[in-house]
């Protein structure tokens, strides 16, 4: 089983990570870590960085317990929610995981949710964890 993570660098990640790698290890899967930005020019040249070492950093947690774990950090233009979506369809992923955050309904609202619309978007089973 392909199992897409859709990662941040939040305090969510570490329970995301927890839960792939259980279901992971259940289904006989593999994982695939990916971080969504959508701009990626000279002034985010240090985020960028920073991204790609938690990814790397992740990837060593997965193969520790001995699964297959790859890295993504997409830069596509797109919003993170429209990314992920995108990212696990082209990629076939069989389930993705994801965290979740509290927002405002003006927040919401504002600055849209990416789990909202990768839930509502994607082609196979979402799991989120708060």
């Amino acid at each position: 089983m392909k199992i897409m993570v859709g990662m941040d660098e939040s305090e969510v990640a570490a329970k995301v990570l927890d839960l792939a790698i259980r279901h992971a290890k259940a289904f006989e899967g593999s994982l695939e870590l990916v971080i969504s930005m959508e701009k990626g020019d000279e002034s985010e040249q240090e985020e960028i960085r920073a991204a790609e070492k938690f990814l790397e950093a992740q990837k060593k947690r997965g193969e520790a317990e001995g699964l297959p774990c790859n890295t993504h950090l997409l830069i596509r233009g797109l919003t993170p929610g429209e990314d992920l979506v995108q990212f696990a369809k082209e990629n076939n992923a069989e389930e993705i995981i994801i965290g979740v955050r509290r927002k405002s309904k003006v927040g919401k609202l504002m600055f849209g949710s990416t789990a909202q619309h990768v839930i509502l978007k994607a082609h196979c089973p979402v799991v989120t964890i708060k």
